[in-house]
C-alpha cells in the first residue's frame, strides 16, 4: 500500500528522515509554577497596549537567566569541545495554518525590552506562518530528495554542520542555525506537559516546554488558595550540561514570574 499523501507532508518526510531511535543522553526535568502574578502583570502590559504573551514573557526570561546565572546553557559540541555562542540566539516554535509546527529564530533575545521583544517576534512569526522563511524552504528542498537519498543528504549536511561545525552558505547552515535553545508553547494546543527531544540537527543545550495553565489549590503563607499554574518542562543535552544547571534555570525563572517587573 502507498503511503496516503495527506499524511506524507513535507514535515513528515523531514521528521522519518531525521529522527532515529534514542541513543542520546538527555535529562528531563519539569516544575509547575505559579504564574498568578505574572498574569496579572501580563494583563496590565495588554492595556497599555503592549500585546504581551507568556511566551514572550517565557523567552526573555530564560536569555536573561542564560546571561546572569546559567551561561553554561550558552554552549555547543563542535568536533569533541563544547565552545561558546558568541550572542544568545534561540528559536521559537510556530504553529501554521497548515497545523504543522514552523519556527522562528530570535537573535540577541537578552538584549531586548518586553515591549521591543513582542513587536519583533510577533512580525517573525506572521512571516513564518506566511511561509516566507527560509527554514521553510529548506524542509521542502530535502523533502524533494527521493528516499533513501534523502538520509544520506541530511547525514552529510548534520556531519558538516553539527559535528564539524562549518557553514554550508549557500543553503544558508550553520552550527549556530537554531541558537542556544528551543522554546515551545504546547499548552496553546491542549497539552499540560511535554517531554522535548532534542532536534538532532540542533546544537542547542535545551529544550523548554510551556505546558498548559489551570487553576489550582496552592499553598500561599500557610494557606491553601486558588491560583494560577503552569508546568514547565525541558529536556537537556547532558554533554554540555548537568542536572544541577537546569535547577538554576527554574529556580531564575520562578524568581522573574513572581515578580515580572524584574525583567525590565
Amino acid at each position: 500500500m502507498n503511503p496516503s499523501e495527506s499524511l506524507n507532508t513535507t514535515w513528515r518526510k523531514i521528521a522519518s528522515t531525521i529522527y532515529n531511535k534514542p541513543t542520546d543522553s538527555k535529562i528531563f526535568g519539569s516544575v509547575e509554577i505559579d504564574i498568578t502574578e505574572l498574569e496579572t502583570y501580563i494583563q496590565a502590559k495588554r492595556q497599555a497596549g503592549i500585546k504581551l504573551t507568556l511566551t514572550h514573557f517565557f523567552l526573555l526570561a530564560t536569555a536573561r537567566a542564560i546571561k546572569e546565572e546559567v551561561p553554561e546553557f550558552n554552549t555547543y559540541v563542535k568536533r569533541g569541545n563544547i565552545y561558546a555562542y558568541p550572542q544568545i540566539d534561540a528559536t521559537v516554535s510556530v504553529l501554521n495554518k497548515n497545523g504543522e509546527m514552523g519556527s522562528v529564530k530570535m537573535q540577541n533575545i537578552d538584549a531586548y525590552n518586553l515591549s521591543d521583544l513582542t513587536h519583533y517576534l510577533r512580525k517573525e512569526i506572521q512571516t513564518a506562518q506566511k511561509g516566507d522563511d527560509s527554514a521553510k524552504n529548506q524542509k521542502e528542498t530535502l523533502a524533494h530528495i527521493p528516499w533513501p537519498f534523502r538520509g544520506y543528504v541530511y547525514r552529510l549536511i548534520k556531519y558538516i554542520t553539527v559535528h564539524l561545525g562549518f557553514s554550508i552558505p549557500f543553503l544558508g547552515l550553520s552550527a549556530n542555525n537554531f541558537g542556544a535553545f528551543f522554546l515551545s508553547n504546547i499548552g496553546s494546543i491542549g497539552l499540560d506537559i511535554g517531554y522535548p527531544a532534542l532536534f538532532p540537527s540542533a546544537n542547542v543545550s535545551f529544550v523548554l516546554i510551556m505546558g498548559g495553565v489551570s487553576q489550582k489549590p496552592w499553598v500561599v503563607n500557610g494557606q491553601i488558595v486558588p491560583r494560577t499554574i503552569m508546568t514547565l518542562g525541558a529536556a537537556l543535552d547532558h554533554r554540555v550540561v548537568d542536572a544541577s544547571h537546569g535547577g538554576k534555570l527554574f529556580k531564575y525563572l520562578k524568581k522573574v514570574v513572581a515578580r515580572p517587573a524584574l525583567l525590565e
